[in-house]
Parts: C-alpha cells; structure tokens; sequence
C-alpha cells in the first residue's frame, strides 16, 4: 500500500530524525508513533509538525523567516515516538500492548539524551512516559499535552500550554 513503513522506510525517516538531533536536548517531545500513512514529523507533513510549527511561531515569530526544523534542533527540542512502528491502524489492546512495549526503547532514549523536560503530545501515552521515565532513573519537567489533531479544543490547550513554557524555556536560546 502507498504510504505504508517498511523497514527501509522506516530506516530512511529515522535517518532523517537523527539529522535533526540537538547536541544537547533540552526539550523531548513524545509522540505515539509515526503515522501508518506515511506522513513524518521531520518530512514537515504531518499534522503534529504543522501543530508544534504553530505553536513555536506564536512563541517566537522571527521563526517565521526561517527553516523550522532546523531552529527547533536549534533551540534544543527534539522529536521522538513511543513506538517505532505505526499503530493508528491497530485495535485497541494492541495498541496499547505496543505502547507497552515502546516503554524500554523510550527509557533507553531518556537514559541517553538526558532531557530537562519531557513533553508526551498525546494524552493516551502518559502512563506508558512515565513509566520508561522511572525505568530511566529521570527526573525533570514532565507536561502531557492533548493530541492536538482534530478538536480544537485539543489545540487550543496545545497551544496554551506549550506556548508560555517554550518562552520561559526557551528564551536565552532564541536566535
């Protein structure tokens, strides 16, 4: 099927990740999982992409003007999943039995990349954050934020809440 991850592809969009990978991250934003579709964070065509996008352009408008991804490696923030492979097209207990599983391979990335703050973009995965946090011995700023996809209550909270921390956070770093 068009659009579907096979193991090249999903080697080549976690290439891509890497390339975007902050020296220090100050910020790890966590998603579920990429997209069963195809779509990618770091291909800039996602909806969580054009959502972040927004908010970081409300926190700081000179981003307008220049390459998003960069300056968001830039300012330290950096995008990982749960999971490794989509799970949108899963049933429920094996999307969560996934999740479940994606906990050792997330703890495995805060124990690495030692974050200040850890942000879960999708209420759902909360639990299973926390967990790999314990397991990872982290401690720091946890914020869950909803999913901001398609209520707009979702990303109106999105933004209410991301946007005065990126400031506060992130000021010192802004270009």
């Amino acid at each position: 099927m068009h659009g579907e991850m096979g193991p090249a592809r999903s080697r080549e969009k976690e290439r891509l990740r890497r390339r975007y990978r902050p020296a220090r991250v100050r910020i790890l934003f966590v998603g579920e999982a990429p997209p069963a579709s195809g779509r990618f964070f770091y291909q800039a065509d996602s909806g969580l992409y054009r959502a972040v996008h927004q908010v970081f352009l409300a926190a700081f408008p000179r981003l307008r003007k220049q390459d998003f991804l960069q300056s968001f490696s830039d300012l330290g923030c950096y995008l990982v999943d749960l999971c490794g492979k989509p799970v949108d097209r899963l049933d429920g207990a094996a999307r969560r039995q996934a999740c479940r599983q994606g906990e050792a391979r997330l703890s495995r990335v805060l124990r690495q990349l030692r974050p200040e703050i850890v942000i879960s973009v999708v209420r759902s995965i909360a639990d299973n954050v926390k967990r790999a946090q314990a397991s990872a011995h982290w401690q720091g700023c946890f914020v869950e934020v909803p999913y901001p996809g398609r209520w707009k209550h979702h990303r109106v909270a999105f933004e209410k809440t991301l946007a005065p921390l990126l400031k506060k956070q992130l000021r010192a770093r802004r270009s």
